[in-house]
């Protein structure tokens, strides 16, 4: 299949667009073409044989005659041209959080910049303070901007490490008999980024296992090979994995020693040696004498703990709630009972409603919302007033042919620049569910602006709220004691965004939204049918927050959220 090659080919094209001031219509329609290519689940040449490239959404004429002629060719010669001058290096500057393509295009023009070092340099002699448009003020945040660029180079989202760690496992339980085989470290524990992976496994046959490993066809090289341990690097990623193989009654100790956190780690030694055990990798000793290892939950309960779910591990106070039996029920994936924000191709989604509520269907919901761009996000094919009443009917009609299941009529409303909505109230007072979000000018009072769209009493949910990507920008300053005081006074809902890259609210910032009394939604915003999977993400931030079900507001059936909404504008008067 081409289709990543193809997507990939797109996104570069999109970027040397923006870097050459090309207007955004144009580069956005590479970038949706792209990632609707990467999400295709069907072969992009076995689409285009059968002449079904203009059923794809959003690609027209001039998209099927390039994609033709990449897999007639292996080369698209637009792409060939406008791509002639720029490297790759530059390219990459892109994803500097601050530095956007008119600054950067400037840059290399007048400065000569092509890649990070030179950026650095014209920013630390103080020849980029001079250029036009300038200022230092900006200059040190497109240097805090490489800051954060540099470290995040050096770890992966969990988006992207959960599929790695799920297809080597299931390559290994295909080739050989293993007892038990799990993730271990930052990934076990759904940490959003993660530097490396640890794999554990118990087996009778460890060296035949450490041999399969590390002939496995997406590694790059073998750091060590031995008995019981193998290091290797991937091929795409660079990442580093390690297997290790242990005894079946040490797997239980080994998942606990290996799964951490550090902090988590060294607190619960300290408990144990108060209590005259010691608890490594192979067990819980007391002198000679071996009392646990075999499993988990034996080991923590030895010492006087309850067993702790591995997301919890990060020395936050858990260990001491565990000692007082007082851990709470985390929520689970199966309690969700629908997804509170997700687009069509009304707007920038690349499935119709049906096909959403369908898919929605089969994860075992009971409602979606389509909440669709609104009409400030040209970018994202924002819907017009007249749109926007056209998809309530459409989903009126839909509801009526469905059974035990409904489609909530709802938006993504741009918070814009003074704080107020993009649409009058008489239209957002005909929908079910308002997600407010800010889309642009970041930098221009974010929180101001929410505070402000949160007077609104229509607003039901602040959608991604500090509007960080996390490979890519740190997100707005943003006050979210404030802005939480006032959500806990007038019952607006935060969204933990489940997209990998996204995670926002944070696990630290969910956990404080919790303190306050606040309700949170776990959403996805899903743009494609396989979207809605990445709600698990979601779940495993609100897991590493320590949220119950209890504070999830699509957690509820839908009567219920349609009735807490009716009580809050009659509250609000």
């Amino acid at each position: 299949m081409k289709n990543q090659e193809i997507a990939h080919v797109f996104e570069n094209m999109a970027d040397i667009l923006e870097l050459q001031g090309e207007i955004s219509f144009k580069v956005n329609a590479y970038r949706k073409a792209s990632r609707l290519i990467k999400d295709l689940q069907e072969d992009i040449e076995q689409l285009a044989h059968e002449g079904k490239l203009r059923e794809l959404p959003g690609i027209g004429d001039a998209l099927v005659k390039k994609i033709t002629e990449y897999l007639d060719t292996g080369k698209i010669n637009k792409y060939e041209e406008i791509s002639k001058d720029v490297s790759p290096e530059l390219l990459s500057l892109l994803n500097i959080q601050n530095l956007g393509p008119k600054t950067l295009a400037l840059a290399h023009q007048k400065l000569n910049v092509k890649n990070i070092d030179d950026l650095t340099r014209v920013i630390d002699d103080g020849s980029l303070s001079l250029l036009p448009g300038m200022g230092q003020k900006k200059v040190e945040n497109i240097r805090k901007g490489i800051q954060f660029f540099l470290s995040a180079q050096e770890r992966i989202s969990i988006g992207k490490a959960v599929p790695i760690v799920e297809e080597i496992i299931d390559q290994l339980r295909k080739k050989i008999r293993i007892e038990k085989i799990c993730p271990a470290g930052s990934v076990r524990r759904m940490k959003e980024t993660v530097g490396d992976i640890d794999i554990l496994a118990a087996t009778d046959k460890p060296k035949d296992l450490i041999a399969i490993f590390t002939a496995l066809p997406q590694v790059a090289d073998v750091s060590a090979a031995g008995e019981t341990k193998a290091s290797v690097r991937l091929k795409e990623t660079g990442l580093q994995v390690d297997l290790r193989v242990v005894p079946l009654d040490s797997f239980g100790a080994a998942q606990q020693y290996f799964t951490g956190s550090q902090a988590h780690n060294v607190k619960l030694r300290g408990l144990a040696k108060k209590q005259s055990f010691k608890i490594n990798e192979y067990g819980v000793f007391r002198q000679n004498e071996k009392l646990a290892g075999d499993s988990e939950k034996a080991v923590y309960n030895v010492i006087g703990l309850e067993w702790i779910p591995p997301e919890m591990r990060e020395d936050r106070g858990e260990i001491e709630l565990a000692a007082e039996k007082k851990l709470p029920r985390l929520i689970e994936l199966e309690d969700i009972q629908g997804d509170l924000h997700v687009h069509s191709n009304y707007s920038d989604g690349h499935a119709s409603i049906q096909a959403m509520a369908v898919a929605a269907q089969k994860l075992g919901y009971k409602y979606i919302a389509i909440c669709d761009h609104s009409l400030s996000a040209k970018y994202a094919q924002g819907l017009s007033i007249d749109t926007l009443l056209k998809q309530i009917n459409e989903i009126d009609e839909l509801n009526q042919e469905l059974t035990n299941f409904q489609i909530l009529k709802g938006i993504e409303v741009d918070i814009l620049s003074d704080g107020s909505l993009d649409y009058p109230d008489e239209i957002l007072s005909k929908l079910d569910i308002v997600v407010a979000s800010i889309h642009t000018a970041f930098t221009k009072s974010p929180t101001e602006r929410i505070l402000t769209a949160m007077e609104n009493p229509l607003v039901d949910i602040i959608g991604h709220p500090t509007g960080r990507l996390i490979s890519q920008r740190q997100g707005y300053e943003i006050d979210l004691n404030n802005i939480f005081k006032k959500a806990q006074e007038i019952g607006t809902a935060f969204e933990i965004n489940s997209y990998p890259d996204r995670l926002d609210l944070s696990d630290v910032n969910a956990k404080l939204a919790a303190e306050y009394g606040i309700m949170l939604a776990i959403n996805t915003d899903a743009h494609e049918l396989e979207n809605l999977n990445l709600i698990k993400f979601g779940v495993a931030t609100a897991r590493r927050a320590w949220l119950a079900s209890k504070n999830i507001l699509n957690c509820l059936d839908y009567p219920e959220i349609l009735t807490l909404k009716k009580q809050r504008l009659s509250k609000r008067g």
